[in-house]
């Protein structure tokens, strides 16, 4: 590696520099011409009056996010919208007046009926608000004085991947920064030995979609603002060890010298990306010694092991990760992201869906609950939901006790906890036939635009330029959704 320096240095001759002068002339006179604000008061394709400091559009109300992703789309009817009517009406027709000739996906297209189908599961009324939950989530039922539920999301994409990939990029075609990506951009890190971006993953026991690395992805944005994902196996994140034989101090010189080279590298090229290796390569360094402590839950006290589950001594289901998901905001993870997978019940919904809210149930409750004994809960935005709904209707043959349901982008609930979120409150309204909302709708961007102002930043003034065009979370449209702040 010296040989490699000493080789770099020596190579900046007569000819080299003339020639690299020439060609950056020329470089420097187009670009002015293509793009009048290139040499402008912006940074590079940077144009953002808050840097990467923490500094705030203005007073934020929380300063971490964690976002439990049921991924699959959890039925709204079988949780939080309760409907007696479908009931009542159960194996009657949708009317298509409730309709109203909306889409519908490849599986249900070709049914020549659209029976109504009623929860299988009992609903009663918790806390001072009242709010209906469904007998499947006895925990988060305790939490209702402390949530917000918001029955009146909706979306356009119809099938989970650009669904999915919507709510977690605002928009449904990949290669945008994740909502991860954008807060780590926009406020930067409060712990300089973690990431500010951290993935978790947990498998369930129902039928499970996908998830994959263009959800958590840094887009057009420097690599370093992508999401560091954690592993269930013996090294939570790979290759951040010194490899056998390595010793700490030959780790660091070794750091050094490629620190050197990839310096290099950028006065030959200019290339922020060469600028973003090496702080990866820093930070992965730092989390050698923070990481270890981090994820070792069995120093738990016995209390918190009784409030999360016995499960959540086990490495990768959802309580561990609700746990380490805690730990990780506590120390300073800006934005924490959760997929549990296994909610697409398109059949068997009355045996498959207890299961996945029995995995998901105890420690999303003891999350809220755990923030708020240690006073974190109101700085800390908690956040539950997948990325559309469920039909009224029977996907396929219809019982009571073994039906499904298929996606349903036009109403859908979620709920949220802490953060400058008004607690004890239910949000929006759908009809009684749980198809059409009737009051205070929330669209994705606005779901979008209302997080990054509860973190102190405007989403109009959260832009990014690429190719051209400037690019922001909500893209052109969201709007804050006041009525659920405190």
């Amino acid at each position: 590696m010296e040989k490699e320096i000493h080789k770099r240095k020596m190579n900046l001759n007569r000819r080299h520099f003339f020639g690299a002068a020439a060609a950056g002339i020329g470089s420097i006179a187009l670009g002015s011409l293509l793009i009048p604000d290139l040499f402008g008061k912006t940074s590079g394709s940077q144009i953002i009056d808050i840097e990467t400091s923490g500094l705030t559009h203005f007073a934020p109300k929380a300063k971490r996010v964690i976002y439990m992703f049921q991924n699959g789309a959890p039925s709204q009817l079988e949780s939080f919208d309760y409907k007696p009517l479908l009931r009542k009406m159960a194996g009657e027709d949708l009317p298509a007046s409730i309709r109203m000739g909306q889409r519908l996906t490849g599986m249900t297209s070709q049914q020549d009926r659209f029976p109504l189908v009623g929860s299988y599961f009992d609903f009663k009324q918790y806390g001072q608000s009242g709010t209906f939950v469904s007998e499947l989530f006895p925990n988060i039922a305790k939490i209702t004085d402390e949530i917000c539920v918001i029955k009146s999301m909706h979306t356009e994409a119809i099938n989970h991947d650009p669904a999915l990939t919507f709510m977690q990029t605002g928009a449904q075609v990949g290669n945008r920064p994740s909502m991860g990506a954008w807060m780590s951009y926009g406020l930067g890190s409060e712990n300089q030995d973690l990431p500010a971006f951290s993935v978790l993953l947990s498998r369930g026991r129902g039928n499970g979609q996908g998830v994959y690395s263009k959800l958590w992805t840094n887009g057009f944005l420097d690599s370093t603002h992508q999401g560091v994902l954690f592993s269930s196996g013996e090294d939570p994140i790979l290759y951040i060890n010194d490899p056998k034989g390595m010793d700490k101090a030959a780790r660091r010189r070794m750091l050094d010298k490629l620190s050197e080279l990839n310096h290099m590298g950028y006065d030959d090229n200019g290339d922020p990306e060469v600028l973003a290796k090496i702080q990866q390569y820093e930070l992965a360094y730092r989390m050698q010694t923070s990481v270890p402590e981090l994820t070792d839950l069995s120093k738990e006290p016995d209390s918190i092991i009784r409030l999360y589950g016995p499960d959540c001594l086990k490495p990768g289901t959802f309580a561990a990760n609700a746990l380490l998901a805690r730990k990780l905001s506590e120390a300073g993870v800006r934005f924490v992201q959760l997929y549990h997978q296994g909610w697409d019940q398109h059949d068997d919904l009355p045996n498959e869906m207890p299961l996945q809210a029995e995995d998901t149930d105890r420690a999303s409750a003891a999350l809220v609950m755990d923030l708020k004994q240690r006073g974190l809960l109101d700085e800390t935005l908690v956040i539950w939901g997948g990325e559309f709904g469920r039909t009224n209707y029977c996907q396929g043959n219809f019982t009571e006790k073994n039906y499904g349901r298929d996606h349903h982008p036009r109403a859908y609930s979620i709920w949220m906890a802490g953060g400058g979120v008004k607690p004890g409150i239910v949000y929006g309204e759908t009809d009684e036939f749980g198809y059409n909302i009737i009051k205070d709708p929330v669209h994705v961007n606005d779901f979008h635009a209302t997080i990054l102002h509860l973190m102190g930043i405007d989403h109009e003034r959260l832009i990014y330029k690429h190719l051209g065009r400037r690019y922001r979370l909500t893209d052109v449209a969201g709007k804050v959704v006041r009525g659920i702040m405190a």
